[in-house]
């Protein structure tokens, strides 16, 4: 299905990944096109072929990195994983872009609230990670195996992320959609759901964190959304 006069689709990756890894190796990049629609990737800081630095300070503002980086495109469709699916919220939260839908995968409410990954950063930043701490030896896997620097992305993970108020989350007008697996740790994002004008979310049985963007049901669930 070919979709006319359609905006532009802005694709934001999740933590240790890049365009390249979450968008166009997993196929949302070439089913977008197949619908008639122009693709806009970003590798957010420290990932892909952004900049590198294991200084926490380079990291201060990476809403306002993907706000440039999509200038001039006006109004975008957006779909984003993870921690691209919160930093898609709080550009359309606090005016930093302007989407018409947005689908945000792989998150839940705890974007209202203080979000620390001191712990993960850690993990990182050493050599060999702790082998009894799966989360973080499969972070340090992930990232390696993506080129990725595990210095520059504890960087990342160590800049503030001023938490979303409910005030700002009440301010987004657009259509959103969450896709959140059952096993996802995240949780299913209800009251996020709740303060939102125009919100669906699917809650995807089986589904773990890392299995949402490639879960066939929720590929077909987004492309219908952003079809809309």
């Amino acid at each position: 299905m070919t979709v006319l006069s359609a905006p532009p689709v802005l694709l934001v990756h999740g933590f240790t990944s890049s365009f390249e890894h979450g968008w166009r190796r997993t196929g949302w990049a070439d089913l977008l096109k197949d619908q008639g629609r122009q693709v806009v990737g970003v590798d957010l800081p420290g990932h892909g072929t952004s900049g590198r630095s294991s200084d926490a300070a380079a990291y201060r503002d990476v809403e306002g990195t993907v706000a440039s980086a999509i200038s001039g495109h006006g109004v975008l469709d957006a779909a984003g994983f993870s921690a691209g699916a919160g930093i898609l919220l709080r550009l359309a939260a606090r005016g930093g872009a302007e989407f018409r839908r947005l689908v945000l995968m792989g998150v839940g409410d705890g974007l209202l609230g203080e979000q620390d990954a001191t712990a993960l950063a850690e993990s990182l930043e050493k050599e060999t990670p702790d082998l009894s701490d799966v989360t973080a030896r499969l972070f340090h896997r992930m990232a390696r195996d993506q080129g990725n620097e595990p210095a520059a992305l504890a960087a990342f993970l160590r800049r503030r992320v001023e938490p979303l108020t409910e005030g700002e989350v009440r301010g987004v007008r657009c259509p959103v959609l969450f896709l959140i697996g059952d096993r996802d740790p995240a949780g299913v994002p209800e009251r996020l759901a709740a303060l939102l004008p125009d919100a669906q979310v699917r809650v995807l049985s089986g589904s773990d964190h890392f299995a949402t963007p490639t879960d066939p049901r929720a590929v077909e669930a987004a492309l219908r959304f952003l079809s809309r």
